[in-house]
């Protein structure tokens, strides 16, 4: 009894610890890892994506996105790209939903690629999270060709408000 006692204690404790985070005036920055065969469209082979994101709880549960994405791949050229986006919260078990677009730059080649994901804030500390994320991009240019989906791994940072 004392131990289901302590884990539903420990429970509700780390849900209202993860519920806080996403108030308004929130600051937030993320590191993150994608590729490594974990995403796939026609174009590329083997890819590694760094992405860095920076953002705002500009209301409760709801995050305004920057952020920029630096793609390595084999036998096809690199590509850098800059975007924004949003991102919902769903508080009660850290999942969250994102859209957004990107302006993607490759040799010779430029491209618009709106995008969606949903992902799983894992809470470390009460600032420090893992989160898993799917994402799909949609290319505006040649859909069959770059368009494509992968799952991401990035480290996020949730700060109070530094104003």
């Amino acid at each position: 009894m004392k131990k289901i006692f302590l884990t539903l204690l420990f429970g509700l404790m780390t849900t209202v610890a993860a519920n806080a985070q996403f108030e308004q005036g929130k600051l937030y920055a993320n590191a993150g890892l994608s590729g490594l065969d974990l995403n796939y469209n026609a174009n590329s082979k083997w890819n590694l994506g760094l992405s860095a994101k920076v953002g705002y709880m500009f209301v409760d549960d709801w995050m305004v996105l920057a952020d920029a994405v630096w793609n390595v791949r084999h036998e096809v050229p690199n590509d850098f790209r800059l975007g924004a986006g949003v991102r919902y919260y769903i508080e009660q078990n850290g999942l969250y939903l994102g859209a957004g677009a990107r302006y993607k730059h490759e040799h010779e080649y430029d491209d618009f690629m709106p995008n969606v994901n949903i992902g799983y804030a894992f809470f470390l500390s009460r600032t420090v999270t893992i989160e898993p994320e799917l994402y799909y991009d949609f290319s505006m240019k040649d859909f069959k060709e770059y368009s494509g989906f992968g799952l991401r791994v990035g480290v996020g940072i949730y700060l109070d408000e530094l104003f």
